[in-house]
């Protein structure tokens, strides 16, 4: 289970910021479900990329995953959004 918790975070953290990012930039292009899976799968990568690159080293590892987690869900749902509105336009 300990082995899992990372993942679980990144994938948690994803989605809120999946949301998040959505509702702030009023993507009518995708809806809530959409937003959380791209946000959850963005956190997983955010939480990887975090973890490459090292940056948990100052941050406790529970922070570091929900933190990239949260970044990387936003940022993927900006890109899908952006894209999945201009298709639609």
């Amino acid at each position: 289970m300990e082995a899992l918790m990372p993942l679980i975070t990144q994938l948690i953290s994803g989605a809120v910021g999946g949301n998040a990012v959505g509702a702030m930039l009023k993507q009518q292009a995708t809806s809530v479900i959409v937003r959380t899976i791209v946000g959850a799968i963005g956190g997983v990568g955010g939480g990887l990329l975090l973890q490459a690159v090292g940056g948990e080293a100052g941050l406790s590892v529970l922070v570091a995953n929900a933190l990239g987690g949260l970044i990387g869900g936003g940022v993927l749902q900006a890109i899908a959004g952006s894209l999945l509105g201009r298709k639609q336009a």
